[in-house]
């Protein structure tokens, strides 16, 4: 008996199985879980040395909701030469937004560059 059409049919549902999991809303929240673990990481390694919690909280605050978040965490990763991708930005505002923020994220305005 030849293993090779079996071995072919497993390989192919476990092939059809990663991509149907990839568009499910479980691995959103599972995504954005990681999202903001990660941005805790970078922000706890590049930012925390020189803010503290009460930067969050200042009356002339420059992030007044998810769009200005997002442009803050890039414009200051930015003057650090940090170098970080959309993703990182994205991350760290994730983070923030989680802790002191709260402020509604919308996922195409998290994407744009």
């Amino acid at each position: 008996m030849n293993p090779q059409p079996i071995i072919s049919t497993i390989r192919l549902s476990a092939f059809a199985l990663c991509l149907l999991s990839l568009s499910s809303p479980a691995l959103a929240d599972v995504q954005a879980v990681n999202d903001t673990s990660r941005g805790k990481l970078l922000y706890s390694l590049h930012c925390i040395s020189c803010h503290n919690e009460q930067v969050h909280w200042l009356a002339n605050k420059k992030a007044t909701d998810w769009p200005s978040l997002v442009a803050q965490v890039k414009l200051w990763q930015n003057i650090s030469n940090l170098k970080w991708n959309n993703n990182d930005i994205e991350s760290v505002a994730r983070h923030l937004n989680t802790l002191y923020y709260h402020y509604p994220v919308a996922d195409t305005v998290a994407r744009k560059k």
